[in-house]
């Protein structure tokens, strides 16, 4: 995945600690993002809905609505990169956060550098260069998806997706037939310095069976291999088409 540029590009703040968005915007705006902020839940959603901005750090515990519920109203009209705050070094807490459609986290304390390579990471995986941008249309069992367009339809309906779900979707299509550890599926899809994530492709994988109609335990084209990782089987055992669109 290529840099993406900071200069100009907006990121939202939402967290009702004075302090902290002031070392977050000092911390982002030194690297040449514009940052925008909000201090409650609801002022949050309608900071995303007025600014639309590239990404949102978002505060777990906040006044008016917690940053879960925030993310819930959010994800009914935006798939922007979303990464959540939290004060609790507690798998639940990020669990929670990640269920509700977050795309990564961060616990406090944490360093200003940690947070800008996590934005930067997040960003990239929302944005498609050329290497995301291939002309055929793949098909597998029900499933299929327009890389020009990054769209999946299953069944011949289409599939909403964040960019990370998609971008592991993906993944696995690319690869269709053969088994991803899940380092390798944490590198291509999240990047370096996300192999020891286990629980971000845990909880995406989750997301992204239930918007297939699929489980844990019925599954047809995100399929675990205990002890290893996650394929794609070939559907019906005939292959993968490849189609120009």
């Amino acid at each position: 995945m290529q840099p993406v540029s900071a200069k100009g590009t907006c990121i939202a703040i939402a967290d009702d600690d004075p302090k902290m968005i002031r070392l977050l915007r000092r911390n982002l705006e030194l690297q040449g993002y514009r940052v925008v902020s909000a201090t409650d839940g609801p002022s949050a959603i309608e900071l995303v809905e007025t600014e639309e901005p590239a990404l949102l750090v978002l505060d777990v515990v906040m006044p008016g609505m917690d940053g879960c519920e925030v993310l819930t109203r959010l994800r009914e009209f935006t798939w922007l990169p979303v990464i959540i705050l939290s004060g609790k070094d507690d798998e639940h807490d990020i669990v929670r956060g990640l269920e509700a459609g977050a795309d990564d986290y961060v616990t406090k304390p944490f360093a200003p550098r940690e947070l800008l390579a996590r934005v930067q990471s997040a960003l990239r995986r929302a944005s498609f260069g050329s290497e995301d941008r291939h002309s055929a249309v793949m098909s597998n069992g029900e499933i299929e998806i327009d890389y020009a367009q990054h769209l999946v339809k299953l069944a011949g309906n289409e599939v909403l997706l964040t960019p990370t779900e998609y971008r592991l979707l993906a993944c696995l299509a690319q690869n269709v037939g053969r088994t991803l550890t899940q380092e390798d599926i944490l590198l291509r899809v999240w990047g370096n310095g996300y192999q020891d994530e286990a629980h971000l492709l845990r909880v995406n994988v989750a997301r992204l069976r239930g918007k297939l109609g699929e489980t844990a335990t019925v599954t047809r084209y995100v399929v675990t291999r205990p002890g290893v990782g996650y394929t794609m089987p070939r559907a019906d055992g005939h292959g993968v088409i490849a189609k120009d669109p």
